[in-house]
C-alpha cells in the first residue's frame, strides 16, 4: 500500500451499478483502488478505514465481506510465525460481478464518459479520444505495471497528446512503452518523465 493514497480512485461501472452494494461498500471499494499497489493489492487495516470513514472496525469488515461475496475482492493474510495470530491482511482487486447481476447495465452507462470535448482528430481514418484519468489507472492495475498515471496524463496533456510531431493514436500502447522503460530503468521518478518522449523506440507499439 502507497503511504498517501492516490488522488484519484476507480469505481467500475460493475461495481457502482450492483444494486446488492450498499453505497458505503462502493465508496470502500474506491477507495481500496485508491491505496492499491502495481499487484492490485493494499494491505489498510480495517481501523484504518474506520478512522477513515468515521466508522466501526466491524461494518468495515462487513463491507469488504461484501466485496468478497460478489467477487470484487479477494482477501489473504500473513500471521505471526507460529501462530493463528494475522499479523497482515492483503486486499487484491479481481473484478467480476457481471454474470451474477439480475438484470443488465444500461448501454447508456456502457458508452465511454469521455466527451467530444476529448476528441483529437487524426488524419482522415478516424479519431483519438484521450483517456480519463482513472481509464489509465484501471489499464495499468490490469497490467500490474508501476507506471505513475498522473504524470502520464499531465505529461500528454501538456503535449496536447502527440507523439514528437504526430497526433496520438493509442494511449494504450505509450502505456505499454512507459511500462518497458520503467521495468528497464527499475525506477518510476516523476522528475524524469520527459525521458519518454525523447529518443524511444516506438516500433513496437500499435499508434
Amino acid at each position: 500500500m502507497k503511504e498517501q493514497p492516490n488522488y484519484y480512485a476507480i469505481l467500475s461501472a460493475e461495481v457502482r451499478y450492483d444494486k446488492r452494494l450498499k453505497p458505503n461498500v462502493k465508496l470502500l471499494y474506491a477507495e481500496i483502488t485508491a491505496l492499491c499497489d502495481m499487484n492490485a493489492e493494499c494491505f489498510a487495516s480495517n481501523k484504518y478505514f474506520a478512522d477513515l470513514y468515521d466508522s466501526k472496525a466491524d461494518t468495515i469488515s462487513g463491507w469488504v465481506s461484501q466485496l468478497v461475496k460478489y467477487k470484487y475482492v479477494k482477501t489473504r493474510y500473513e500471521y505471526v510465525e507460529g501462530t493463528r495470530q494475522i499479523s497482515k491482511r492483503y486486499i487484491k482487486i479481481i473484478g467480476g460481478g457481471v454474470p451474477q447481476i439480475s438484470g443488465k447495465v444500461p448501454d447508456k452507462y456502457r458508452k465511454s464518459s469521455t466527451t467530444s470535448n476529448n476528441t483529437i482528430s487524426i488524419n482522415n481514418k478516424g479519431s483519438f479520444v484521450k483517456p480519463l484519468i482513472f481509464d489509465i489507472k484501471k489499464y495499468c492495475l490490469e497490467r500490474k505495471n508501476n507506471v505513475d498515471c498522473e504524470t502520464f496524463y499531465d505529461f500528454y496533456e501538456s503535449k496536447g497528446w502527440v507523439i514528437g510531431k504526430n497526433k496520438m493514436k493509442s494511449w494504450k500502447a505509450c502505456v505499454r512503452t512507459w511500462e518497458k522503460r520503467n521495468t528497464k530503468t527499475n525506477t518510476n521518478d516523476r522528475t524524469t518523465a520527459h525521458r519518454h518522449e525523447g529518443n524511444v523506440d516506438y516500433s513496437d507499439t500499435d499508434f
